[in-house]
């Protein structure tokens, strides 16, 4: 298989221009050299149609946002077909549908890559597509390991790209409003943040060596992973649980929303300390590789803590709902999810409730809804220039998404550490081992 570097070398794509407008967003004159008018269409390209792609569709056929489709890829070839099914007549552009990401790349008309392939890719799959001279939507987890994190930062700044995360709640009118107050002192200074997930996820086969499915290029699945015999049935989303080649385990999967609004809303960056509690608790004997459930606590420099609760089997709604966040502060509390959220006083009692005009799914495998609409809808209009400022910029995202690692991180060596709040790098050589990982010959990140 061609590497990675020979593979862009080689299809000599442009990436001199930009497609961004707006001195606020800080790039040179010379970046300016290829302007995406607010009347123009952006041709756009799906990388990975597994559950997740579905958000995706509503934002792309409405013809409001003037956008093409052009590929649709998927290493699984039932995948790929399934999505263009579901996509035709309801889209504009010839969506080409392929198996091979790296055609898209090659594909210099295309402006936006949609990356919501397994963990594992999505980093990787985000500095290629800068690297090829397109912007990119990318699902969280943004980054696999904290290095990749630093890494995305940097080629998005090398390359004049931009890079949406997908923390959709980050677009939901109610949590930005709400987060204004609190920044604002209507519960006093904010103090404490209690983020939580609940789920009843099921038992998993134990995974076997088997021949590799039907359709599906195990080979390009693996991409930037080191090599490794297919085991069943670690594809299909069960690659979550069976240890830490392509997954980040469910806080990777899912604390990333949760985590976010809580640093958003206490305004904090990196923690100086991390502590986790987490194990394996049910179906002892499954094929489930890490923990399943976890509480993490991280302090920060001001006196400020966010703890984190996460159930994957247990869906106990300890805190009223399946995942949100409370925000304490001196003078009152909140508590905010994908619904909306409660304003309280410090007796308790109730002096906001405001819900969510627009629906987002929740603990639903795959999600989608109203906020990931908003989300993709500012991506396109910061891309236009008619927005000044992404939502979620991969700069904010990217510290977000180190408070998964640092959580997972933890688990693996089995003690809490302090972290250097200046830079994120965390005070423990054990867990510095774990900053970065082994990537396949050949597909290894280069600034």
């Amino acid at each position: 298989m061609t590497n990675r570097r020979e593979f862009i070398k080689k299809a000599a794509v442009s990436t001199a221009g930009v497609t961004i407008g707006g001195a606020a967003l800080g790039m040179s004159a010379k970046s300016y050299s290829r302007i995406i008018g607010s009347n123009d269409r952006l041709v756009v390209a799906l990388m990975g149609c597994g559950r997740r792609v579905g958000a995706y569709y509503g934002p792309i056929a409405n013809s409001k946002n003037n956008v093409d489709l052009a590929y649709i890829c998927d290493v699984m070839k039932k995948q790929r077909e399934k999505t263009a099914e579901k996509l035709k007549g309801k889209v504009t552009g010839k969506a080409a549908v392929v198996n091979d990401i790296r055609e898209v790349f090659a594909d210099k008309d295309v402006d936006i890559v949609f990356n919501a392939t397994p963990d594992h890719w999505h980093a990787p799959g985000a500095w290629m597509a800068m690297e090829a001279g397109k912007h990119v939507y990318l699902e969280k987890p943004c980054s696999h390991n904290p290095k990749e994190g630093e890494l995305l930062v940097a080629f998005e700044k090398k390359y004049n790209k931009l890079i949406q995360m997908g923390n959709q709640q980050r677009s939901a009118p109610e949590s930005i409003e709400i987060i204004n107050e609190i920044h604002n002192g209507v519960i006093g200074e904010a103090y404490k943040a209690v983020a939580f997930y609940s789920n009843a996820r099921g038992e998993v086969i134990v995974p076997k060596v088997a021949p590799v499915p039907e359709g599906l290029d195990w080979g390009l699945f693996q991409g930037p992973a080191p090599r490794k015999a297919y085991e069943h049935d670690t594809w299909n989303y069960n690659w979550h649980w069976y240890g830490w080649d392509y997954g980040t385990a469910e806080t990777g999967n899912n604390a990333t929303h949760e985590l976010d609004i809580a640093r958003w809303a206490l305004q904090v960056t990196y923690p100086n300390w991390v502590d986790v509690e987490a194990a394996k608790r049910h179906y002892i004997n499954d094929g489930w590789e890490m923990y399943d459930t976890m509480d993490a606590t991280f302090k920060f420099p001001g006196n400020k803590v966010i703890k984190w609760d996460g159930k994957s089997r247990n869906s106990h709604k300890t805190y009223g709902s399946g995942r949100g966040t409370i925000i304490y502060g001196t003078e009152g509390s909140v508590y905010v999810d994908r619904n909306g959220y409660k304003l309280f006083d410090r007796t308790g009692k109730v002096i906001k409730d405001s819900k969510a005009k627009e629906q987002e799914a929740g603990t639903a495998l795959g999600g989608g809804g109203g906020m990931t609409d908003m989300h993709v809808v500012n991506f396109f209009n910061v891309i236009r220039g008619k927005e000044s400022k992404l939502n979620s910029s991969i700069t904010e995202g990217s510290i977000s998404q180190q408070l998964t690692h640092y959580a997972n991180i933890s688990y693996r060596i089995g003690r809490s550490f302090d972290v250097n709040t200046e830079n994120g790098r965390i005070k423990d050589k054990k867990a510095m081992k774990l900053w970065g990982r082994e990537y396949q010959s050949g597909w290894e990140p280069k600034l």
